[in-house]
């Protein structure tokens, strides 16, 4: 009797074993099959990612899909990429701050190849679409959420300098000032802190300097004159006064140019009127990790990621 109960027991604790392995193997398919089905339909997996209504907003901005040529026996070459896929793995890299070749080799699953992710946005970053989509959110955000005109009519201009990587590239200087060794960039925002236009240099370029190159830039530009053609004043640090540059920028772009100085009397942080904005904007950028420092070769791709970090604050906006 005894030895008949032992082998009761032992089928019973097999079963089990076999019904708890069963179920552990069926919660991983689901999950499996689950992360496929976002993987597929584009759903949010990492906080980086975008939300359904982020989307929304953005996929009507974005480029159309290339379809392959079509011969006698249909449509031939390579399938496109999902591009909510491509959007999030740049968003990945620029929220968390790795490198390209990190997206592959941490994340096989849930991204595209990371050669696939970085020729997007080496793409669009030549073709001007991040600029383009920031212009177009810029409008949106003001008008919709800010009830606002979609373009401004005063602005703030201030610079930040950065450090760059032993990875080299071009425009690097030292700041003397900072003491910071790597590039400088200028912005020019709105009374609402939203980005308008930037431009990245070395480090060693002055504010006054760096200040008629962002200008010049913006003039040189259709789509960037246009969203600033309605500003009338612009406020500045006491680092870009001068005669020179006030009736330079009078005569460019005929802006009212005022110089927000610091009381002397004050010590420590203050904030000061009209400058508080742009700096604020520089704090909202500094929440991508991957603008902590410049990591890029070319200034072009560093543009391109400071728009992009503003065209992801100003979706979460709508």
């Amino acid at each position: 009797m005894p030895s008949s109960k032992k082998k009761q027991k032992k089928k019973s604790t097999k079963k089990t074993q076999s019904k708890n392995t069963d179920t552990k193997s069926a919660d991983l398919s689901k999950a499996s099959t689950q992360i496929v089905k976002q993987k597929v339909s584009g759903q949010k997996v990492y906080c980086s990612d975008l939300s359904e209504k982020a989307w929304k907003n953005l996929e009507p901005l974005l480029p159309k899909k290339q379809t392959g040529k079509v011969g006698q026996t249909g449509k031939v070459g390579r399938p496109t990429s999902d591009l909510r896929l491509i959007i999030n793995g740049i968003l990945y890299v620029l929220r968390s701050g790795c490198s390209w070749a990190m997206l592959w080799a941490m994340l096989p699953k849930e991204y595209p190849c990371f050669k696939t992710v970085y020729g997007y946005f080496w793409r669009w970053s030549r073709e001007g679409i991040w600029q383009k989509i920031q212009v177009a959110l810029v409008k949106k955000v003001r008008k919709k959420v800010k009830k606002r005109k979609e373009r401004p009519s005063a602005a703030c201009l201030d610079s930040c300098s950065v450090k760059t990587t032993q990875i080299g590239g071009e425009e690097r200087g030292y700041d003397a000032g900072k003491k910071v060794k790597g590039r400088k960039r200028f912005i020019l925002v709105d009374t609402v802190g939203l980005l308008l236009a930037v431009i990245v240099v070395g480090a060693h370029t002055s504010e006054k300097a760096g200040a008629q190159l962002l200008l010049e830039k913006i003039k040189s530009s259709k789509r960037l004159s246009n969203l600033c053609r309605r500003i009338k004043l612009v406020w500045v640090d006491g680092g870009y006064q001068g005669n020179e540059l006030v009736q330079w920028v009078k005569h460019v772009w005929n802006w009212h140019w005022q110089v927000v100085k610091r009381n002397e009397n004050q010590s420590g942080f203050v904030v000061l009127p009209r400058r508080w904005v742009v700096e604020r904007t520089f704090a909202w950028l500094s929440f991508h990790r991957r603008l902590n420092k410049d990591y890029e070769k070319t200034t072009q791709s560093s543009e391109n990621f400071i728009y992009i970090a503003a065209i992801d604050l100003m979706l979460k906006r709508l």
